[in-house]
This record gives C-alpha cells, sequence and structure tokens, in this order.
C-alpha cells in the first residue's frame, strides 16, 4: 500500500522535472500558474485543493484525484470534509463520476492510512 502512494508521488516528481526540464518554457509558464493557484489567497489552500478535487472527478482524471485528495490531507481536509466534496462532485457530473468515487474513497483510505503509520 505504502509502496504504490511513494511510487505515484516519485513519478510524477520525476516527469514534472522531466517536463520542467525539457527547454520548452510553455510547460514551465503552465506548471507555474497551476502551481500558484492553490497558493493561499482569500481563500485558503485546503479550500483550493478540495475545488481542484471536484473539478478533478468531474472531468474522470484519477491521476489529479489522487494528488489533490493527498494535498486535501496535507492541508488538514477530514474524512468528512472529503466526503462532502466528493458529493458535489458526484452531483456536478452525474452517474459517471461513480467509477472515479470508487477510486477517490481507495485512494483516500490509503493516504490516511498511511498518514496514521
Amino acid at each position: 500500500m505504502e509502496d504504490t502512494i511513494n511510487q505515484k508521488k516519485q513519478y510524477r516528481a520525476e516527469m514534472n522535472e522531466k517536463i520542467l526540464n525539457s527547454g520548452f518554457r510553455d510547460f514551465n509558464k503552465f506548471f507555474a500558474l497551476d502551481n500558484k493557484a492553490y497558493h493561499k489567497g482569500t481563500l485558503d489552500t485546503k479550500t483550493k485543493e478540495l475545488m481542484g478535487l471536484v473539478g478533478s472527478m468531474v472531468l474522470r482524471c484519477n491521476d489529479c484525484i489522487f494528488y489533490h485528495i493527498d494535498r486535501s490531507i496535507e492541508e488538514g481536509a477530514t474524512r468528512e470534509e472529503l466526503h462532502e466534496t466528493m458529493n458535489i462532485a458526484l452531483i456536478i457530473g452525474g452517474s459517471i463520476v461513480i467509477p472515479h468515487l470508487r477510486f477517490a474513497f481507495e485512494s483516500m483510505d490509503k493516504l490516511f492510512d498511511k498518514k496514521q503509520e
């Protein structure tokens, strides 16, 4: 379980580094813009990560779902907050979100378990 989490995080970091060091500056500009969007502003970072989770679930991107659940938990999100967030995604996206809701629950459980170790 922990290996899978660490593997996902390592893969993401390695590939992001490869992309950002490719020499194509537009990638760097987009990544910087994306990163800045989640910094604390009027809305706190946790709220922004939960919003990112809704968008990721509606767009059906499991990699993004994992990332935003991980970041939300790092920012202090509780299971209850994640449940409410996932419910918003389900309401917006409809039944096509259900397979991604399953993935989100599995990821959430693994990440909370790892956090308690």
